[in-house]
């Protein structure tokens, strides 16, 4: 009875052989129709849906073609004397198809702005799909071009007898360009470097470039950042370049600033992903090499080493901007270990005791143009958490990176005092006094950040770091007093205006603020958003009713924020879900 009904909702006799090959194999009526043909549709296998009409290579066939094309390279690799005719090197700076600049000012410019749309990579509009497009797609001599994408596009052969996989890097101009598109979002996975040197370290020999770990961890968020757009369909090489890498360098012991912010890159590619399980053993990895390296112990050096003539200047020096590096390398594994702590329900990796040994007395970290500049950092390098937390708040950490730190200080703080409390036992009398002098420094914090309306002043990345910190401050709050608001009125009172006041930061965001937000914001939009429900929900049990329509409003912000983020990071949808929620909202 089935196959009759599916053989008579055909609509239209197709020439033999015109069916497509997954209506051919289950002997369905094909109505021919593309991109996927009415059976496949209703089946949910549009992606599978192909046709073998001789018009086209089916996607089988280009991926055989592939296979040959890697089996020919691997016999290459290993005969040094075998040439595959399959398989053509060629300069892509001598096609215009790649760019509109000349050969000789190829991405030279360290304000060349690139994105997705870049690639040189065929977008689903291109009418070649197949490796065997071109570069110069509709440029005169396109048919003579080589191949549109081989393996050796993305690999330079060393000089070695017997290579490791890791040790293929892109062509510099690839190279120059995936780092094109990852630098407005290096803040995003809480990267900050210098972007000028490491460009120009790509040109350099091998010895003295960055780890082959954090280069293809930069080159996997590169092809994340692009998605949908071709280029992404590399994450998987460059995520299996960049652990073998990683391994290599933890073997090795060498450059350890470069394999501590590979670690970081990794987690947060994993949980924005919604691997999480990937993403918190990595960032656990990562602060737990950090603390092993001392950078919870880096100093700032003498000053006498930094001046340089009679005159006192300071000026800069490559070592300048490595010491800021390693700095800037300790402060993100903090803020990635203590926020996602947090969010992941987990303990902390990197300690923060009250003996000097276990401390953290790494100081503040500055902008890293400010290190390339020769400034030192001020202030006394000692318990540099500790004393901020205490209520030292007025110090010389003002920098945009400083503030990020000092966010995910409280959010963790105020995470891990609340939790002291155990509601099987009576409420001591110290805890409510800790947990209000705490709100005071957190208040004390929030009064030193950019009031919200400056944000529309500031640069799409700056913006969105800041949109960050206001979001995570408010955040502390709610995991300060969320233990205790079922049962007291003045901590319910402070839950729901700190999740209003979550709401408030969301409304300075613009659509395109959205591809450069960190993925951190997940956990907290949900936060707000579960302490904003149960209002609505108490409020309409209420006798009289009481008129929620405000509350829901202002979570319907946060929950249209969440699935806007969703849509750049499968972590909300896997692991969060805004249309839970939704749908919650919508019973009550």
């Amino acid at each position: 009875m089935a196959n009759k009904t599916l053989l008579a909702e055909g609509a239209t006799t197709l020439q033999r052989g015109k069916a497509c090959l997954r209506c051919r194999s289950v002997f369905f009526r094909c109505d021919g129709a593309k991109p996927a043909c009415q059976q496949c549709t209703r089946a949910k296998k549009s992606d599978t849906c192909e046709y073998d009409d001789g018009k086209g290579k089916t996607r089988t066939q280009l991926l055989r073609e592939t296979i040959v094309r890697l089996e020919q390279r691997v016999r290459e690799l290993e005969d040094p004397d075998y040439i595959s005719p399959a398989v053509t090197l060629f300069d892509p700076r001598s096609l215009r198809g790649f760019s509109e600049s000349p050969p000789s000012s190829s991405y030279d410019s360290a304000d060349a702005s690139f994105s997705a749309g870049h690639s040189p990579f065929p977008s689903a509009e291109s009418p070649a799909h197949s490796p065997e497009g071109s570069w110069g797609q509709g440029h005169s001599g396109a048919s003579a071009s080589p191949p549109l994408f081989a393996p050796d596009m993305f690999f330079q052969e060393p000089q070695m007898q017997q290579p490791q996989p890791h040790q293929f890097q892109p062509p510099v101009d690839l190279a120059t360009m995936l780092l094109e598109i990852f630098a407005p979002h290096r803040q995003q996975c809480g990267l900050d470097i210098h972007m000028g040197q490491l460009r120009e370290s790509l040109g350099r020999p091998r010895a003295e470039q960055r780890h082959p770990a954090l280069m293809n961890a930069i080159f996997l968020w590169a092809c994340f950042i692009s998605r949908p757009e071709p280029l992404s369909q590399h994450e998987e090489h460059y995520l299996t370049q960049a652990l073998d890498a990683l391994r290599d360098a933890l073997r090795e012991g060498d450059k350890m600033v470069d394999a501590v912010q590979a670690s970081c890159l990794l987690s947060s590619y994993f949980l924005a992903n919604g691997r999480i399980l990937e993403g918190s053993y990595h960032a656990s990895a990562a602060a737990a090499l950090a603390v092993q390296c001392g950078f919870h112990e880096d100093v700032v050096s003498d000053a006498s080493s930094w001046l340089v003539d009679a005159s006192d200047e300071l000026k800069p020096s490559k070592m300048d901007i490595q010491q800021g590096e390693r700095i800037l390398a300790f402060w993100q594994v903090y803020n990635l270990d203590r926020c996602w702590s947090v969010a992941l329900r987990k303990p902390t990796i990197i300690p923060d005791g009250a003996q000097a040994w276990n401390s953290i007395n790494c100081p503040w970290p500055m902008d890293i143009a400010e290190y390339q500049a020769g400034v030192m950092s001020s202030g006394v390098n000692f318990h540099t958490i500790k004393s901020f937390l205490e209520g030292d708040v007025v110090d010389n950490g003002y920098s945009t990176p400083a503030l990020r730190a000092k966010a995910s200080a409280l959010l963790e703080r105020a995470d891990s005092l609340s939790a002291t409390w155990d509601p099987r036992n009576k409420l001591s009398d110290s805890l409510p006094q800790e947990i209000h002098a705490f709100e005071l420094t957190i208040n004390s914090f929030a009064s030193t950040l950019p009031p919200l309306h400056q944000l529309t002043s500031m640069g799409p990345d700056n913006r969105a770091v800041f949109i960050a910190i206001h979001t995570i401050t408010q955040a502390a709050i709610l995991h300060l007093y969320q233990r205790f608001a079922p049962d007291d009125p003045v901590s319910y009172d402070k839950c729901s205006r700190a999740a209003r006041a979550c709401g408030a930061v969301i409304t300075q965001i613009t659509d395109p603020d959205f591809v450069f937000l960190d993925p951190i914001l997940g956990p907290c939009w949900t936060t707000a958003a579960e302490t904003l429900l149960r209002e609505v929900s108490s409020l309409s049990s209420a006798w009289p009713p009481i008129n929620t329509t405000d509350i829901r409003n202002e979570l319907g912000t946060i929950l249209y924020a969440m699935t806007k983020l969703a849509s750049r990071f499968p972590l909300l949808g896997k692991w969060i879900s805004a249309a839970k929620l939704q749908k919650q909202l919508a019973e009550l």
